[in-house]
């Protein structure tokens, strides 16, 4: 039994086509290494730590101690989130960071 040729071809192309489609879109998805806490390879590692732990420490009673650890956390998660306090949903690896004795770190 032969195939015609050319709707054998068409289908090759395809498939090729197909193929590399999905090559493109997996290298385009950022990677996630689970060692550093879920945060991404593809995230801006460019922060400076120190303006935004005194911006995110400024209303705290007990600034050195927020800022040291704010400090620790920002140079681990390379995010700080915005405000004073909350908005932990904007960097997950500041938000889900522990103490020993399992209370949050980050302030």
């Amino acid at each position: 039994m032969a195939f015609p040729k050319a709707p054998m071809m068409m289908v090759i192309i395809i498939i090729a086509s197909l193929v590399t489609l999905s090559l493109v879109y997996a290298a385009q998805v950022p990677q996630i290494d689970s060692s550093t806490g879920g945060r991404s390879l593809l995230q801006n590692n460019d922060i400076d730590c120190k303006s935004a732990c005194d911006a995110r420490c400024a209303e705290t009673k007990r600034r050195n101690l927020c800022k040291r650890a704010c400090g620790t956390c920002c140079e681990r998660c390379h995010c700080v989130p915005p405000g004073t306090s909350g908005n932990e949903d904007v960097c997950p690896c500041y938000a889900n960071m522990t103490t020993h004795g399992g209370r949050h770190k980050c302030p």
